[in-house]
């Protein structure tokens, strides 16, 4: 029975880092890509060899199960109660997804980074990036996030985490990501730079606010069903975007000294 409850315990803290799923980070980095300046493009095609950020889209939710990685698990995520604040939340001292993008940014920008480690931090980057996006990955540590709250899907036994990662992204489109930016990354100019102005924290605050509408929306055994599907299809749509606008500034910031 111990050797039970510490599995059970090890798959929920598992469950919890997941942030969108593999269709969700594709969908981010891909946009991102299309915003890339040439400048940009080229110092990541340096760092990554040629590969697309999309190809290391989801590469942290596996590495960070290993353990070489393993110090990366709790970066996926910042955790702020119900009787919290962003400001008087808890820091956690292994780190969290504001930290971790704030630090992986430091590296790149220092000019001091080895290949290996800016390559790494890359990696990272566009990742928790995402992680910072989902709802859910700013939501309570006294739920894990989401994954303690039971809720049905079309009359399917689900936490809610779970339906946010995935199920609801996969409702909302059938699109492949490529499909997903053709979409949806239509706004002006005008409207694009509103949508990076802030900061990291200013972001983070912003999905906190988002996690807070969903929990007040989801209490313990909802049957989400078409009526929600179509209610959340457009902070979905919202938050992917942003995430690849705002993943796109930041590597413009750090890679091309003409990008303002």
């Amino acid at each position: 029975m111990k050797k039970l409850i510490i599995t059970f315990a090890l798959f929920l803290s598992w469950m919890a880092m997941f942030g969108w799923g593999q269709k969700g980070h594709d969908v981010v980095t891909y946009i991102a890509e299309q915003h890339l300046t040439p400048t940009t493009r080229a110092a990541v095609d340096s760092i990554l060899d040629g590969r697309s950020i999309v190809y290391w889209a989801n590469w942290l939710d596996n590495a960070s199960h290993t353990p070489e990685y393993a110090y990366t698990k709790t970066w996926h995520y910042k955790n702020v109660n119900a009787d919290e604040t962003y400001l008087t939340a808890l820091a956690n001292p292994a780190g969290d997804a504001v930290t971790a993008i704030k630090a992986q940014l430091e590296l790149l920008n220092s000019g001091e980074a080895s290949k290996p480690q800016a390559e790494l931090a890359m990696k990272i980057l566009v990742h928790v990036v995402g992680d910072l996006h989902m709802p859910l990955h700013m939501g309570h540590a006294s739920d894990l996030g989401g994954n303690r709250i039971k809720v049905k899907y079309f009359g399917r036994d689900k936490n809610l985490h779970s339906v946010w990662d995935t199920d609801l992204v996969e409702s909302a489109h059938k699109w492949s990501h490529s499909e997903w930016q053709y979409q949806i990354d239509r706004l002006s100019p005008e409207a694009q730079q509103k949508v990076v102005d802030g900061n990291i924290d200013d972001w983070a605050q912003e999905t906190i606010k988002v996690a807070g509408e969903v929990y007040k929306a989801t209490p313990e055994g909802t049957n989400l069903s078409f009526n929600e599907v179509a209610k959340w299809t457009p902070v979905i749509e919202k938050q992917l975007l942003a995430a690849g606008l705002r993943l796109a500034h930041l590597l413009n910031l750090t890679f091309d000294p003409a990008y303002n």
